[in-house]
């Protein structure tokens, strides 16, 4: 009994030791020098999803996934390269999830198509209702 409560409170704990233990990256919570480079990331960081978080952006979250994220997002611009350029690795790293803006194609078309549809069905309803108060 005693060894079954120890593995219940151990595999209780474990998502508690699921962080490193690593000090963040710098570049995680610190601005770059150049205010236009800075102006680059943090334009991209908000168009970019916290993979563990899920409903925030790298900007936004907290978590130690998102911070490495901002550190490499940071340390990219800082060495030049394009934001489009990173968008596109992290993409093709992370799938069209990471960005706010997945692109047009037969895989996104319910997620774009959704929204036209639910207004269409919206105002064919309040027509409907419209129709039925004059009567």
């Amino acid at each position: 009994m005693r060894r079954a409560l120890g593995l219940l409170l151990l595999l209780a704990a474990a998502p508690a030791l699921a962080d490193s233990r690593l000090p963040p990256d710098p570049y995680a919570y610190n601005q770059l020098a150049d205010p236009r480079q800075e102006a680059e990331a943090a334009a991209l960081m908000q168009t970019l999803r916290c993979l563990v978080c899920q409903g925030q952006s790298i900007a936004d979250s907290d978590a130690e996934l998102a911070g490495d994220m901002r550190a490499l997002v940071r340390r990219r611009i800082e060495a030049g390269e394009r934001p489009e350029a990173i968008r596109a690795w992290l993409v093709d790293r992370y799938g069209n999830w990471v960005s706010y803006a997945p692109p047009l194609e037969p895989a996104t078309w319910p997620l774009w198509g959704a929204p036209i549809l639910l207004v269409l069905a919206g105002a064919w309803l309040a027509r409907g209702r419209l129709r039925r108060r004059r009567r």
